[in-house]
């Protein structure tokens, strides 16, 4: 049972959106307690932009990849559980969206950015908006070295999915450019 974007597009995005909400209730932001779900509405916005400036392939797909892309990751959601109630194209999509926890973190990211290639660029976007709503101010215990880590991070990830998504690609290039000013000494 696929998602087709022809077929109930915006019942598909309130379903994950309503998944989403329960499976990170509970979950706060960091150094700010707000709901975790605002990120996920935030990534989700960035891609729905993205596509009202130049249409995506598959906004449904993107959109729900969006609103699930930290489900299994953050909340212990199991893969079955996304294909069965959301698709075997979303559940891809999720699955290369998670980072791999029996790697190193630097392995990781290479990891996933690598599966993230094999998906349609739709789900690119989708990891592309999730760093674009990560690159605001940081945590305040982070040290300068882990937010200029964090700011290369971003680079790397901006280097390997760029060309899947001009409009996203643009605005994390002026983000990173943003970021710069977090990395000076206190």
């Amino acid at each position: 049972m696929d998602f087709k974007p022809s077929e109930d597009l915006q019942d598909g995005i309130l379903e994950a959106w309503r998944f989403a909400g329960q499976a990170h209730l509970g979950q706060t932001l960091p150094d700010c307690g707000l709901p975790y779900v605002i990120h996920i509405g935030t990534v989700a916005m960035e891609v729905m932009v993205a596509h009202a400036i130049k249409p995506l392939a598959n906004p449904g797909l993107a959109m729900q990849c969006a609103m699930l892309h930290d489900t299994v990751e953050d909340c212990g959601t199991g893969l079955e559980e996304i294909e069965t109630r959301f698709g075997a194209s979303v559940a891809a999509g999720v699955a290369a969206l998670t980072k791999r926890t029996d790697l190193p973190k630097p392995e990781a990211m290479a990891d996933s950015l690598a599966r993230i290639r094999l998906q349609p660029r739709d789900v690119w976007a989708v990891k592309l908006a999730d760093r674009i709503t990560n690159l605001q101010p940081p945590p305040a215990r982070w040290t300068v070295a882990k937010r200029t880590a964090y700011r290369e991070e971003a680079q790397t990830i901006l280097d390997a999915l760029g060309e899947g998504n001009e409009t996203l690609a643009a605005r994390l290039a002026r983000k990173i450019i943003a970021y710069a000013a977090y990395l000076k000494p206190e």
